[in-house]
């Protein structure tokens, strides 16, 4: 499987634990690479921000079944705190 591609997103590169999600769900991996940039940085930075793996091992869990569903976007995410905000000419 070293030719599937997994998108990525703005900021953030997608996390290895969350590749192997994707492998194994092929279904889950199509969604994903749909989703756009800014979107899968919001997904990315929602699981990588918290601190106990607990909680990474769930918000994974949370993102395959939202996107399954149908979600594009972390619910009740105030947004990645890691972009920088465009710049106004």
């Amino acid at each position: 499987m070293s030719d599937t591609i997994i998108l990525s997103g703005v900021v953030h590169e997608v996390p290895e634990d969350l590749k192997e999600t994707f492998l194994v769900d092929r279904e889950l991996l199509e969604k994903w690479n749909k989703l756009t940039p800014l979107a899968r940085n919001e997904w990315i930075c929602w699981v990588t921000i918290v601190k106990k793996s607990e909680t990474r091992k769930e918000h994974i869990l949370r993102l395959s079944e939202d996107l399954l569903k149908g979600k594009k976007r972390p619910c009740c995410w105030p947004g990645c705190p890691h972009r920088q905000p465009s710049k106004i000419a």
